[in-house]
């Protein structure tokens, strides 16, 4: 497990020997007043996204241009155009996040906000909301605490200024899971995973 997850057992009380389980995942609810929706929810997509808490920063390191190009088909409309960002995840950030809906108005901006925390908040402009809805400015100059000790906090966010926490509300069946992974994915991608990974927290959080 990462370190995020033993700061995030510290700061909610529990044994911080990294390893998430049900007991973390009532310590977790219980600090931040999460329902066993909620939380079910919240730690079911969050535990997808991360890979089970064991990733809080995006990787943009590729060793082929063809997984690149199939990761990206819309910005790489041939293999050979994604060539030169092959094993270059800097230029690759730059030109795949250099995009003004996401705040990130120059290729250090792309590379600075990349993908962090455990639902992978991403550009500039959601840093910046991050920082100011949770009183968190040291995020703007240190951006990688969304990796370390704000990585739950900052998929708390993500639910609140998505208002997705009122879907949570709906119930922890299969329509419900879809519904959330689609406003947090942008598809289905991952989508049997994310509906086994939250509905066997919600029985942990219920037991």
């Amino acid at each position: 497990m990462s370190s995020a997850m033993k700061l995030l057992q510290t700061k909610c009380g529990a044994v911080a020997d990294g390893a998430f389980g049900r007991n973390t995942a009532k310590a977790i609810c219980k600090h931040y007043d999460l329902s066993a929706k909620r939380g079910a929810h919240i730690l079911g997509q969050a535990s997808h996204e991360s890979g089970g808490f064991k990733r809080t920063k995006e990787s943009l390191y590729y060793s082929t241009p063809e997984r690149i190009q199939s990761v990206w088909p819309t910005r790489f409309k041939t293999v050979e155009d994604a060539k030169p960002f092959a094993k270059n995840p800097e230029a690759l950030a730059g030109k795949v996040y250099k995009r003004a809906e996401l705040g990130n108005l120059t290729e250090k901006d792309a590379i600075t906000h990349i993908g962090r925390g455990y639902l992978q908040v991403t550009g500039k402009a959601n840093y910046r909301s991050f920082a100011s809805d949770m009183r968190l400015p040291k995020v703007m100059d240190d951006p990688s605490l969304l990796e370390t000790e704000y990585a739950f906090e900052s998929a708390l966010w993500f639910f609140r200024a998505n208002n997705l926490l009122t879907i949570c509300d709906q119930g922890v069946d299969d329509d419900t899971i879809k519904t959330i992974s689609r406003k947090i994915n942008g598809g289905y991608h991952g989508l049997a995973h994310r509906q086994e990974e939250t509905k066997k927290i919600y029985g942990w959080l219920t037991s």
